[in-house]
């Protein structure tokens, strides 16, 4: 699976952003919609984070504390594509944002080494 994120940029503290993932499959037979999605994310100095994920088969969604409440997780497997909207954005949600895929989904999904698939990253900075 090749992603593709894009989004990031320069908001205030309380302003929001989407962060958009474009998923296209490298190997005949893929089936994207089925695939677990998820954005995890990267602070200098910092290891990767986990920040929200989505299940392929039934939709399920899960949230890091952190995210919880204020950012959402979405996919338009119309489109291949995997959503995160970030709203009450906060200083400390700056960070490289990743997205990532796994063909199965896992109890451990907040674990980065769990997944193998992973997009350039796209810059997200909050300003106070």
């Amino acid at each position: 699976v090749q992603l593709q994120a894009s989004g990031g940029g320069l908001v205030q503290a309380g302003g929001s952003l989407r962060l958009s993932c474009a998923a296209s499959c490298a190997t005949s037979g893929c089936t994207l919609r089925s695939y677990s999605l998820g954005w995890f994310r990267q602070a200098p100095g910092k290891e990767r984070e986990f920040v929200a994920a989505a299940r392929g088969s039934t939709g399920m969604t899960r949230y890091a504390d952190s995210a919880r409440g204020r950012f959402t997780i979405s996919r338009d497997n119309s489109k291949s594509t995997l959503y995160l909207q970030m709203t009450s954005l906060k200083p400390e949600d700056t960070a490289v944002y990743y997205c990532t895929a796994r063909q199965i989904w896992t109890v451990a999904y907040y674990d980065p080494g769990q997944y193998n698939n992973w997009g350039q990253g796209t810059q997200v900075t909050v300003s106070s």
